[in-house]
């Protein structure tokens, strides 16, 4: 009989792991898992991060940036952050003022410190300027004029250097950063001194800008809900070839320009447009009516424009609802409408509350539609955004009008995310 030998390794059993290894083992695992996850999102997210959030970081930081005086006339904030502010600033400000201005001629930095101070104190670009092309001021040994002797230069050159208006401005706006621009726009200044004050009657047009904003959205939004729900219900209440159907009626405005339709709607809204002649050849008016170029216009077209954005919330919500609630709210005794507006209207309460909130945000920022159809009294602050953009050039002011108008939406939708966990904790 033949014995066959095996090895002690192979007679030995396998060991079983330890509970270390198995804990290593899996979040080894669990590593890869999100090492493949991240991989998977990392270009979405690099994609969101550049044309996202960057340009949003980017606009809150140039609200407050304020480095046209810092940068350009360094030596003399220096000096001027040992002034009172309240008579002229000490000589040795004006020497460095000379320097300042000296080098910005050199570096052609002197337009935009002109600009900015011109900001504050009208008339500051032609003395900035006239002054920078004096520059430098020397002695007959070509060296820089002493304090005292720069001092009476540059007043020789401009009376304005001897009046402490524009010291106060050079030296309130010495730092980097600034809450200039967030100040203005909300009809607040920083007085000589820094303390925050009311802005002038003549320049406080903002809170009325953003009034303006809020009311007119929130007019469009309700008129849009009105106008949206009862056709949501409809199509909600249809089979699904027909309602897919009419929805292509729905979306067919997503496929045109907002152009377009806004150049529509003024051919149709003339005066000897078509609905003043309908209007007219029915009988109900015997005059045109004024419907373009004012807030009835405005109304009208943004009304048509974002009225899509809320009947698809209100759908997508509407067909989840079984009908079956309605029947059985009726069959106990309840009146069809009491049913409706108890048992079915609050479980549509997420799509209203989406619908709102997007048509609203969309209507705060609407800028075509204003411009084209509406007056000087109908314009939203993304005209005057656009505005200090493309007119002015003043990126600051921009910037914090957009801040502000960013910091309404993110209220807004703090408030409904809010609503809406209570609304989901009572369900």
């Amino acid at each position: 009989m033949t014995t066959i030998a095996t090895s002690p390794a192979a007679a030995m059993p396998l060991a079983e792991p330890t509970p270390q290894q198995l804990r290593r083992e899996l979040r080894a695992a669990d590593t890869r898992k999100r090492v493949a996850a991240l991989a998977l999102i990392a270009p979405l997210a690099i994609f969101l991060l550049l044309t996202f959030v960057a340009p949003i970081v980017a606009l809150l930081q140039r609200a407050v940036e304020n480095p046209e005086v810092a940068t350009t006339l360094p030596r003399t904030v220096a000096v001027l952050a040992k002034w009172d502010r309240k008579a002229l600033p000490p000589d040795q400000a004006f020497a460095e003022l000379a320097e300042d201005l000296a080098r910005a001629k050199e570096d052609t930095t002197a337009g935009q410190l002109a600009r900015r101070i011109n900001i504050e104190l009208s008339g500051a670009r032609s003395l900035i300027m006239g002054t920078t092309r004096a520059m430098p001021l020397r002695d007959a040994e070509g060296k820089p004029l002493p304090p005292p002797a720069a001092k009476d230069a540059l007043i020789a050159l401009n009376a304005q250097w001897g009046q402490p208006d524009v010291w106060r401005v050079i030296a309130k706006n010495g730092s980097l950063y600034s809450p200039y621009y967030l100040l203005a726009s909300m009809d607040l200044r920083q007085n000589v001194y820094g303390d925050i004050v009311q802005a002038d009657p003549d320049a406080s047009i903002y809170r009325t800008i953003f009034g303006r904003t809020l009311w007119m959205s929130a007019v469009v939004t309700v008129i849009t809900l009105l106008l949206a729900y009862p056709l949501a219900y409809w199509l909600s209440t249809m089979s699904e070839r027909r309602a897919n159907l009419l929805m292509i009626l729905v979306l067919i405005p997503f496929w045109t320009s907002i152009l377009v339709r806004v150049a529509a709607w003024i051919v149709l809204l003339q005066s000897e447009g078509l609905v003043n002649k309908a209007l007219m050849l029915v009988g109900i008016t015997h005059a045109p009516l004024e419907m373009v170029f004012n807030r009835v216009g405005v109304y009208i077209s943004m009304t048509h424009i974002l009225l899509p954005f809320m009947i698809l919330p209100l759908y997508s919500v509407m067909k989840s609802v079984p009908p079956s609630y309605l029947k059985a709210a009726v069959s106990l005794g309840s009146h069809p409408f009491s049913a409706f507006w108890r048992v079915y209207v609050p479980q549509t309460y997420p799509g209203i509350g989406a619908g709102v909130l997007l048509v609203f945000i969309m209507a705060g920022g609407y800028y075509i539609t204003p411009a084209l159809l509406g007056g000087p009294n109908e314009q939203m602050v993304s005209y005057f955004i656009a505005y200090f953009i493309n007119t002015t050039i003043n990126w600051g002011m921009a910037c914090a009008l957009g801040a502000l108008l960013l910091t309404g939406t993110l209220v807004l939708y703090g408030v409904y995310r809010r609503f809406a966990k209570i609304d989901a904790g009572i369900g």
